[in-house]
């Protein structure tokens, strides 16, 4: 169990993104949101075309949901659901967390905490970037 943060603090910044070592051992990013009074755990990354919705600046919320930034889907911030727009019918994957007296805890057996932020905080693009040249 790691202690990752304050639930006020992802309510104040909007988002909260690390980095956790998946159950084969791969590096995943994950995003946790606002949702209600607590927060919510989501893989970093929308079902439709795998684009990450935090590339390093906040995951982008409206109305209490997650904002695909390649083709707008929309995703429940508690429950993961998209209905609508390419993503329409799925479910983000989750990770669990648990909240203590304000702290949130990476507490998902499948995960192992490796470092707050992405994958590749280098400043450049996202392994997901679309520009082309």
């Amino acid at each position: 169990m790691h202690n990752l943060t304050t639930v006020d603090s992802v309510h104040e910044e909007g988002s909260y993104l690390f980095t956790a070592d998946g159950p084969h051992g791969d590096p995943e990013e994950i995003i946790l949101v606002p949702c209600e009074d607590g927060v919510e755990a989501w893989i970093n990354r929308c079902t439709h075309e795998a684009q990450r919705f935090d590339t390093g600046r906040g995951v982008p919320m409206r109305d209490d949901q997650l904002i695909c930034p390649r083709h707008g889907s929309l995703f429940d911030a508690c429950d993961g659901d998209c209905d609508n727009g390419e993503a329409a019918g799925t479910t983000l994957p989750s990770v669990d967390v648990s909240v203590t007296h304000g702290d949130v805890y990476l507490t998902d057996d499948d995960y192992a905490f490796a470092h707050e932020g992405g994958i590749d905080d280098d400043g450049g693009p996202s392994s997901t970037s679309h520009l082309q040249l």
